[in-house]
């Protein structure tokens, strides 16, 4: 991929962090552990140097988080250094991509798709998530890693690894969650609400998705579908829908699990889960999007069974390309 932002490493983001003031750090639309623990790890970092520093988010942030998002101080500021952080693409700004799409000057992050929309790009596509690049970046800096900050990364590592268990997850991913552990915060707790609370409102949502679950080439894919009604029906939140999509890989033979959900009329978020030899990533860019090898994602419009016929047709590339039976 050809980058418009000027590769850099973490030394010259230790300076870059050292010489600015006035951060604004911007997450994505729908904001999952990893966005949100990178964003306030690094806030709650620079505010520990007596920057000025807040955290952007287009949705608002599910209540489960507030246990370390709350711990940053509420600072009034005008913006002038404008970081993103675990932001593949401007378009998933939300409503905040008219104001600061490109007025980006740093983004951090470990998508390989990421499209270099800012003026610099550090990126470690290796990194299990994006609060493994803070942890790094604060080391280096020299800042303190406390109790606040070792919740925030470690809810980051812990969502985006699937609770250590996703093949991102590597050795350096359990040294650095060891030491925040070390800091005194409670990692059962923390996977217990991640990993193991839901609702009644989700459980009937997840009943309703997977009594409609589809099958295709041989039991190799899985589509679950979460529609409007569906949601109302349930009385499920949108901050209740995190996780959903990791049901459709969950089935004994499937290598590529989607999840669509509806977002208005005709509009549908999609997200796909893969097993070896299956590439997520390389899935939805031909549609669009991107994301990691195991987790990737796009958007869609149109008839949902034109939806569906776009995301099949790409997943039998994929297939054949990596010579599985279709």
């Amino acid at each position: 991929m050809d980058y418009k932002s000027l590769p850099v490493n973490i030394d010259f983001v230790c300076k870059f962090l050292q010489e600015r003031d006035l951060f604004v750090i911007l997450t994505h639309a729908s904001p999952d552990g990893d966005a949100l623990g990178a964003g306030f790890g690094l806030c709650l970092a620079l505010q520990k140097m007596n920057k000025r520093a807040k955290v952007l988010c287009p949705d608002p942030i599910p209540q489960k988080y507030f246990y370390f998002t709350k711990t940053a101080a509420d600072q009034e500021f005008v913006g002038r250094t404008i970081i993103a952080v675990d932001l593949a693409d401007t378009k998933l700004l939300g409503g905040l991509e008219e104001e600061y799409g490109d007025k980006i000057e740093l983004c951090i992050d470990h998508h390989i798709s990421n499209t270099g929309y800012a003026s610099y790009l550090m990126l470690d596509p290796d990194a299990a998530a994006t609060c493994e690049c803070i942890y790094d970046i604060i080391k280096r800096l020299g800042v303190e890693i406390d109790k606040n900050i070792a919740l925030a990364l470690y809810t980051g590592i812990s969502t985006d690894t699937g609770c250590f268990k996703y093949s991102n997850t590597t050795a350096k991913t359990h040294l650095i969650a060891a030491e925040l552990i070390n800091t005194g915060i409670d990692s059962s707790e923390i996977n217990r609400i991640m990993f193991d609370t839901k609702s009644r409102q989700r459980l009937e949502l997840e009943r309703m998705a997977l009594e409609d679950m589809e099958y295709y080439f041989g039991g190799k894919c899985s589509i679950i579908t979460v529609t409007k009604a569906m949601i109302d029906k349930s009385g499920c939140t949108d901050d209740e829908l995190e996780g959903i999509t990791s049901i459709s890989r969950a089935v004994e033979g499937i290598v590529a699990g989607v999840t669509i959900k509806e977002k208005l009329p005709q509009v549908y978020k999609i997200s796909i889960r893969t097993h070896a030899p299956l590439d997520a990533s390389s899935i939805c860019r031909r549609l669009g999007g991107g994301g990691h090898a195991r987790a990737a994602g796009c958007e869609l419009k149109g008839p949902l069974e034109d939806v569906k016929s776009r995301i099949l047709g790409s997943i039998k590339q994929a297939l054949e390309e990596a010579q599985c039976t279709v």
